[in-house]
């Protein structure tokens, strides 16, 4: 069946701003998606509140509404844009669950719009729990023993039925959020309430924990007809226990026999037909590791992170194909766009080995619990390719940037025999690390699968390369031992580190391509990986294309973490295009298999490997580019430029020189005196007591932090003695070279721009101010553009200054600087030359295509004659607000009270005619249920207490209950207003700040400590609690006001406007 030719408009929804469990790879399908509707000559209405997505770019809808993901907002836009159909699996569980209580209330019935993709009735069967077991039971699939249940009571009952442990699924949430194991009673109670309260339907799953069976996923599509196939097997080292999200996982399975595969595979294919899905669906299923009984665990009928990885590992476009057949098409219809010439029911082969490591958010939360369980923690994952799992391995490790280069965890190496082997116990991050050296002490294979459960073909990959470095540290290195080392996957540089031997000769790497059908059709699309043999497909086929344009590789940014998100992504590929556009042929590296980059058709030429500088040397080896691309890849692209200089490498835009002295202390001061721009005052020292010494110089507070960081890591604000000490002693342990900056703190006003320099020229599209004072890190801050407390002058001042300073670093591209204004003085925070967190925003919101802009000066246009005009651009019409989210249900132990260290994993954006409009869209985007009464419970530190009352006043104008601790009571009645006064918790066991949190009579807290971070706190419990009851906790002053006066404003989820961005008027 061809295209449906009722269908002419098309809503695709989105998944919204990056959390834990749901990131950058629904902008990847969601992108796909919008191309292939496009292509079929369809009108397309996009709805996604996270401005920094590629999907959201005006190229790839018709109708674009930066707007909350919101019941009441779609509804509104359905009235207006009057579509035909709505495409909801490809925007993640965001996207299913708002199609789902669209369709159920009649809503879509009523307006004659269609549900593609996935009907009711199929989504009911996968996520409702109850519906799901009884669909597997009626095509005799096993599921495990399990319950449904709607309160406490019957969920203790259930579990002392089937016995401990057990594990608890909320129904309808996201990446196992509110889930857990219970162990006993206790863990039980806890877990269990907290998921029925997750839950939007207050339904939680009891099962019987099967934890230690393999996990074993499926990737199918089926169309309308009934066609189906396997796209890819995937295998997940951790056995069931561990989220597949959080797992290290082989793309195919292999450790299975092939009656178990075909088992398997027959059993997903059932499934899928008697779900009727129409599109892409994941089957996850436990198989026990001794016997042939398995089980259904669940099911996704909907594009999810394993589609991403699917796709990518076998060069399968399933988000694409997926649209396709939602529309219409057939397996049969749908061309193969690898091959070019089969069709995409021909099932994908791969000949090569696939592995995918998690990317854990740990390095920036020192106080987070690292237990890994079937709640998902990472915030993104690398992918790598190599000939064997050894070599697939070893170059995700390195690709991570965990600073590690092989699977020795320098760290481990002084910790006791017994320290080792008990922590083979534990399931953290670091396990990988722990198990490769309870080898090499000696640990045996079965003793190590018996504790863990994992699959002894793993574990004797890992014994090989134990082994093999034994065998490299005894013997001499000859040729012949350096290739097999190179072939497992060792860098150069770890070569001789372990063999204690200068390598022999060099040996090159050589690329192979990705073809889906294992070599049988010849492939279209370059994308390859790199490996150590005679054959070199990548060179044959740059011989082979002949084509005469010169080269630019672009490095993209890695995996997705805290501090470098889609932001650098949506950068990357608008220079692709940008450079595309100019005449040259483009190759992308890059090691994320969620993001549009790597996707097969952005670049001419794809390498999917490490970011590492001998990785990214063998690849401009072959590619021979005219020049390399640093400047949007965040500091993962940032960090190889001064080895690509040293190695005679044209970098354009840009020079690392610039990039070094906008990064080194003393040579920044230097500029900033020939410039005569002030900065705050600091020192640079190396160890604690010159730190205590420069703090009592500069007078408290003061800010720290490591020289060269991306994202705030490791930084924090010290008001006394203390806070050096504690972080001196966390930052000495890391053993870090560079020195450590103490610098006064200014408690002002931030103002952060984005600005394109041609050397001569520059063109600032925006000034953004911060909602909170400088020390809430920039990406945490609520950020309004254009700004609105700027008076002319200092407006002046900041243009005047940003040329200045952008054209002594002899900048050719983007440069992000932060101000913070104190008393009416300007002072420079700092200046990164290079894209920023902001640009995707900015870009569209001003209407300047600020990638494209840059890249046409890196080579070497002049603004001038761009069409933008230079200096400050145009203010737009409307104001736009930034509201950062953040994923602390998902991190157990973190402290939510915001400081100079980034925290959120993702942003939206809220735009309207006024402040107070724009804010209270992106409050409402950002999750804030935004109510107008009952109570709010604040507690305050000393030096916050002189400005809460007046800002108290506000919430108790509006009629809320005020609850507050002894010390701020006593400041809210001094002015006047009643207060009910709350004892601490160690005050009162009864009743206390705890109790009341869990009362249910809180709507939002105010919360401020001096010292925050400790689990063991007070204050820190209190937050973490309000994290677990889903209750708003302001840690700043200003977001409590901003929010205060968005409450009052007049604005509603009915009368705001609706947006769309091709329409503003720019």
């Amino acid at each position: 069946m061809p295209l449906n030719k009722d269908l002419k408009k098309v809503m695709v929804i989105g998944s919204g701003p990056i959390v834990i469990g749901q990131a950058a790879e629904f902008d990847y399908a969601g992108t796909q998606a919008c191309r292939a509707l496009r292509e079929e000559g369809l009108e397309v209405v996009l709805i996604n509140s996270n401005p920094a997505t590629i999907m959201t770019d005006e190229a790839m809808a018709d109708h674009i509404y930066i707007e909350p993901l919101t019941l009441e907002t779609v509804k509104r836009i359905i009235e207006k844009e009057k579509p035909d159909s709505i495409l909801s699996t490809l925007g993640g569980q965001t996207g299913l669950t708002l199609s789902m209580q669209l369709a159920r209330e009649g809503f879509l019935e009523s307006h004659g719009v269609r549900l593609l993709g996935a009907r009711p009735d199929t989504i009911d069967k996968a996520e409702d729990r109850q519906m799901f077991k009884d669909t597997m039971l009626s095509i005799g699939e096993p599921c495990i023993p399990s319950k449904v249940v709607n309160d406490l009571e019957s969920a203790l009952a259930f579990a002392e039925e089937i016995g401990y442990p057990v594990i608890i699924r909320p129904a309808f949430t996201l990446g196992g959020t509110g889930g857990g194991i219970a162990h006993d009673v206790e863990e039980m109670e806890e877990i269990a309430s907290n998921g029925l309260r997750m839950s939007p339907i207050t339904q939680i799953l009891v099962e019987k924990c099967i934890s230690g069976w393999k996990e074993i996923e499926f990737e199918v599509i089926r169309d309308a007809k009934g066609n189906s196939i396997t796209v890819c097997s995937m295998e997940n080292v951790d056995p069931v226990g561990v989220h597949t999200g959080d797992s290290i996982v082989l793309a195919p399975a292999v450790t299975l026999a092939n009656k178990e595969y075909q088992m398997l595979r027959t059993a997903a294919i059932n499934i899928v037909q008697s779900l009727g899905v129409e599109g892409g669906c994941n089957v996850q299923f436990a198989l026990h590791p001794e016997s042939m009984e398995y089980a259904v665990i669940e099911v996704n009928p909907r594009v999810s992170r394993s589609s991403a990885l699917a796709s990518k590992a076998t060069g399968y476009p399933i988000a694409k194909v997926a649209t396709k057949i939602a529309i219409g098409y057939t397996l049969d219809e749908i061309k193969n766009a690898v091959t070019g010439t089969t069709y995409a029911c021909f099932e994908p082969t791969i000949d090569y080995a696939v592995v995918k490591l998690p990317k854990w958010p740990f390095d920036k939360f020192v106080y987070a619990k690292r237990t890994l369980g079937t709640q998902m923690k990472a915030t993104g994952e690398v992918m790598a390719i190599g000939i064997s799992f050894e070599q697939a391995l070893m170059k995700a490790v390195r690709g991570a940037e965990i600073s590690l280069d092989t699977l020795n965890m320098p760290r481990l190496k002084d910790k006791t025999d017994e320290e080792i082997f008990e922590r083979v116990h534990e399931c953290n991050d670091e396990r990988l690390f722990v198990i490769f050296e309870a080898l090499k002490r000696g640990m045996s294979v079965e003793k190590i699968h018996e504790i863990t459960m994992i699959d002894e073909w793993f574990l004797n990959k890992l014994l090989h390369l134990v082994h093999f470095e034994e065998q490299m540290q005894k013997e001499t290195l000859t040729q012949e031992l350096y290739h097999e080392a190179k072939v497992l996957g060792y860098p150069d540089k770890a070569i001789e580190r372990i063999s204690g031997q200068k390598i022999p000769q060099h040996e090159h790497a050589v690329f192979k391509m990705v073809d889906t059908c294992a070599a049988e059709f010849a492939a279209q699309t370059p994308y390859f990986y790199s490996t150590y043999d005679e054959e070199n497909e990548a060179e044959e086929f740059i011989a082979a294309k002949n084509d005469t344009k010169p080269t630019i590789i672009v490095f993209g940014s890695g995996p997705i973490r805290i501090g470098q998100g889609i932001e650098f992504d949506y950068a990357s590929v608008h220079c692709v295009w940008s450079l595309k556009k100019a005449g040259y042929q483009v190759a992308i590296v890059n090691n994320n298999p969620e993001t549009v980059s790597t996707d097969f058709d952005t670049a001419d030429r794809l390498y999917f490997e490490p970011l590492t500088p001998e990785d990214v040397m063998n690849i401009i080896r072959v590619e021979k580019p005219y020049g390399v691309v640093v400047a949007f890849g965040g500091q993962t692209a940032i960090k190889l430029t001064k080895f690509l200089d040293e190695a005679g490498v044209r970098i354009l835009g840009t020079q690392a020189d610039s990039i070094d002295m906008a990064e080194d202390r003393e040579r920044f001061d230097e500029l900033l005196e020939e410039l005569k721009i002030k900065r705050p005052q600091g020192h640079t020292v190396f160890a604690l007591e010159e730190a205590l010494a420069a703090a009592h110089d500069l007078g408290y507070p003061v800010l720290m932090r490591p020289s060269y960081v991306l994202g705030g890591q490791n930084m924090i604000i010290a008001h006394s003695d203390d806070d050096i000490r504690e972080y001196m002693e966390i930052i000495l342990s890391h053993n870090i070279e560079n020195p450590v900056l103490i610098d006064k703190y200014f408690m002002g006003i931030e103002i952060e721009v984005d600005a394109i320099c041609d050397g001569e020229d520059i063109l600032i599209p925006g000034i953004m101010e911060h909602i909170e004072r400088a020390g809430v890190h920039s990406g945490d801050s609520i950020a309004v553009y254009p700004a609105w407390n700027l008076s002319e002058s200092l407006s002046q001042k900041i243009i005047t200054y940003s040329k200045k300073l952008a054209v002594a670093l002899k900048t050719k591209g983007l440069v992000n600087i932060q101000y913070v204004i104190y008393d009416n003085e300007v002072y420079v925070i700092e200046v990164n030359p290079r894209s920023s967190r902001t640009i995707p925003y900015i870009s569209k919101v001003a209407g300047v295509p600020m990638v494209d802009l840059a890249t046409r000066c890196m080579l070497g246009e002049k603004l001038k004659d761009m069409g933008y005009g230079t200096g400050l651009y145009r203010r737009p019409q409307y104001m736009c607000v930034k509201v950062p989210v953040f994923s602390f249900e998902k991190l157990i132990d973190v402290d939510v009270q915001l400081g100079p260290e980034m925290k959120s994993t993702g942003e939206v954006l809220g735009i309207g005619r006024t402040l107070d409009e724009a804010l209270y869209k992106g409050l409402v985007a950002a999750g804030y249920k935004m109510k107008k009464d009952g109570g709010i419970f604040i507690t305050v530190r000393d030096r916050d207490k002189n400005e809460i009352a007046e800002i108290a006043e506000k919430y108790a104008e509006m009629g809320f209950q005020i609850y507050a601790t002894s010390g701020t009571a006593e400041i809210l009645r001094g002015a006047g207003m009643t207060v009910i006064e709350v004892p601490k918790i160690h005050e009162n066991p009864e009743y206390n700040s705890m109790t009341l949190v869990e009362s249910g009579d809180i709507n939002y807290i105010i919360s401020s400590s001096a010292k925050g971070r400790l689990p063991q706190k007070d204050s820190v419990k209190i937050r973490r609690k309000a994290v677990e009851h889903s209750i708003p906790c302001l840690t700043s002053l200003d977001t409590a006001n901003a929010l205060a006066d968005s409450l009052m404003s007049k604005y509603s989820q009915e009368n705001t406007e609706l947006v769309e961005l091709n329409d503003m008027k720019h």
